[in-house]
């Protein structure tokens, strides 16, 4: 069936419940085959596109190189509410050749091996913010304080961003992948992209021990790559380490906060639940929400249906990791089932490489706020808390009292 004969075409993207979980919708429709949905004008034009939702389709469909998620084809779907150009907004948004050159320059920075050595470092500044945030007046906004500010003080280290630069990076990118104001959205883009430029020149010349100064020195420096790939690597660990990992880490407290014998059971035994309710926890909130795009290279089937070549295709995270047939009970957190499968890491060429640091801090962070904090109470109504209509799905404020 042609996308531009479809009936019943539903609007994208679905809201969230009051209470922060997946759209309801996506339940009704993981029963069918994929559905054709409105991708919403914006910075390109409102188009069709295939929306999948089961599992095990969603799982192909991320790793199937006939669908390409390379923004610069004509007719590429938009998500993030920035025109596509001649130059891309991240490897993410790249094919292999180049997607497996640019994502090589950085693996080593996020093996597990290194990592490791920024336990101690992470753990430093993770008591500290604690430290100044026990002193704080009751109550108080622990995302601003503590969940907002450590993965912004981590990843601008290891890129090199000056740490009185941070706010400056939280607001464009908060604005950037908002979906409220599409001019908004590409100016923040525009602004953050010629700040990394001009970061990354000044490395070159004066390299420290960072990720950027590295890009700049090995790779830049000698024409491996242009500036503006440069500028796309640093944007994408910039956005993704600051952005996922902040609302991870807010959701993560926020699951403890609403429930306490699921508290009770992940700080017992000094925390051993911890690494699987980290996993649990990404799954059941699948904060990616879906801002996996991609295009068709030729005509192909999925999921029992047809799709042809220069069709666009969403990829649902929220839906597949809800999937009843996969997960079940998938509505309820819960720290004893085998959530390996999860999808919210990504899945294939494009899996992600950030995971390692991700749950280091996630881990740490929550370990330390349980033994420090034993009586945080939430202060707020839980569904005044969540962010609406945003790219990442997360909090915009977490009041505790303790």
């Amino acid at each position: 069936m042609p996308l531009d004969t479809a009936p019943d075409v539903l609007d994208w993207p679905f809201a969230r419940t009051q209470d922060g979980e997946p759209p309801a919708i996506l339940a009704q429709l993981r029963a069918q085959p994929p559905r054709v949905v409105r991708l919403p004008a914006g910075a390109a034009p409102a188009r069709l596109a295939w929306l999948v939702t089961r599992y095990h389709d969603v799982k192909q469909a991320l790793s199937d190189p006939r669908l390409s998620a390379d923004e610069r084809r004509p007719g590429a779907p938009v998500r993030i509410q920035v025109p596509p150009g001649g130059n891309p907004s991240s490897f993410l948004r790249l094919d292999d050749p180049d997607h497996a050159r640019l994502r090589g320059m950085i693996q080593n920075e996020f093996t597990m091996r290194r990592v490791r050595r920024l336990t101690e470092p992470i753990q430093r500044l993770t008591d500290e913010l604690l430290d100044r945030f026990a002193e704080s007046p009751q109550p108080s906004d622990l995302h601003d304080a503590f969940s907002r500010k450590l993965p912004t003080l981590v990843i601008g280290r290891l890129l090199g961003v000056p740490q009185e630069d941070s706010g400056f990076f939280v607001e464009k990118t908060r604005t950037t992948i908002s979906q409220e104001d599409p001019a908004k959205s590409q100016a923040a883009f525009i602004e953050m992209s010629e700040y990394l430029g001009k970061l990354a020149e000044y490395k070159r010349d004066h390299p420290g021990d960072d990720l950027i100064s590295t890009l700049a020195v090995k790779y830049l420096a000698p024409g491996e790559i242009t500036l503006d790939e440069l500028v796309g690597v640093a944007r994408l660990v910039l956005v993704a380490g600051h952005e996922t990992t902040t609302n991870q880490i807010a959701l993560n407290i926020l699951s403890l906060l609403l429930d306490d014998e699921l508290r009770e059971r992940v700080a017992a035994d000094d925390g051993a639940a911890i690494a699987n309710f980290v996993e649990e926890s990404m799954r059941y909130w699948s904060i990616s929400q879906d801002a996996m795009v991609r295009q068709a290279l030729e005509d192909m089937e999925l999921g029992g249906v047809r799709i042809a070549a220069g069709d666009a295709v969403v990829i649902s995270v929220p839906a597949a990791n809800h999937d009843e047939k996969v997960f079940g009970c998938p509505r309820r957190i819960d720290v004893d089932r085998d959530t390996s499968a999860h999808l919210q890491w990504g899945h294939g060429p494009h899996y992600c490489q950030g995971a390692p640091l991700a749950r280091l801090e996630m881990e740490l962070s929550l370990r330390s706020l349980l033994r420090r904090f034993p009586r945080l109470r939430l202060a707020e109504d839980a569904r005044a808390v969540f962010r609406r209509g945003t790219v990442f799905h997360g909090v915009t404020r977490l009041p505790v009292t303790w």
